[in-house]
């Protein structure tokens, strides 16, 4: 079963469009959204199952040039 998890980017200023755009071509999200506040981006992407929730948000998204800070929100049931 996979794990679904929410994620947000925090970019270097004038980097968001070009962080997005990286993002998309990795094709491991759901769905990718722009936001105000604190974090430039929302992700939500499904982490394969059997797989290191860290490990994989490690190595498969945070290796994009750009990104200052993350903050992940894992999931549990839904109502």
């Amino acid at each position: 079963m996979t794990t679904c998890v929410f994620v947000q980017l925090r970019c270097r200023p004038g980097t968001t469009y070009d962080v997005a755009e990286k993002v998309v071509l990795k094709e491991i999200h759901s769905e990718l959204y722009s936001t105000s506040g604190d974090f430039d981006l929302l992700l939500k992407l499904y982490v394969p199952a059997g797989e290191d929730v860290g490990k994989y948000i490690n190595d498969e998204l945070l290796d994009i040039d750009g990104i200052e800070r993350s903050l992940t929100t894992l999931t549990f049931n839904a109502f």
